[in-house]
C-alpha cells in the first residue's frame, strides 16, 4: 500500500507542480503504526494519523451538521480533527527509493503471470 500510494502522490504532484508536504491517512490501514512508519519513509514527508480513525461516517455527519446549521463554515469543521500519531520519514531519501526500486522491479516481473 505504501508503495502504491506513493506512485499515485508522485502522479498527483507532478500533475499540480508542487511537492506533498504531508498526508493525513485514516481507515482500517491507519491503525498499522509499521505501514504509516513506511509511507513516510515512502513519501519523504510526515504522515499524521487523526484520532478518529473512521472518518467516512465521520465526514457524513459533519456534512448533515452543515447543513442543518450546527456548523456553519468548513474551518468549524476542520477544528475538530484532533493528532492522535505523527510518523516522520526514519530513513535518507535514497534509502527509500531504492526499496520503491525494488518494489517495482517485482510488480514488473510479476506481469503476465498466469496462475
Amino acid at each position: 500500500m505504501a508503495y502504491q500510494t506513493r506512485d499515485v502522490v508522485e502522479a498527483m504532484s507532478a500533475a499540480a507542480g508542487h511537492d506533498l508536504a504531508g498526508l493525513r491517512a485514516d481507515g482500517g490501514g491507519s491503525a498499522n503504526d509499521l505501514l504509516l512508519q513506511l509511507q513516510a519513509d515512502q513519501l519523504q514527508a510526515p504522515v499524521r494519523r487523526p484520532a478518529v480513525q473512521e472518518t467516512t461516517a465521520l465526514g457524513a455527519a459533519y456534512l448533515a451538521g452543515l447543513a442543518a446549521g450546527v456548523w456553519s463554515t468548513l474551518d468549524e469543521v476542520a477544528h475538530h480533527w484532533k493528532l492522535d500519531a505523527e510518523f516522520t520519514p526514519a530513513v535518507p531519501a535514497s534509502v527509500a527509493d531504492a526499496r520503491h526500486a525494488g518494489w517495482r522491479r517485482a510488480v514488473e516481473r510479476s506481469r503476465g503471470w498466469v496462475a
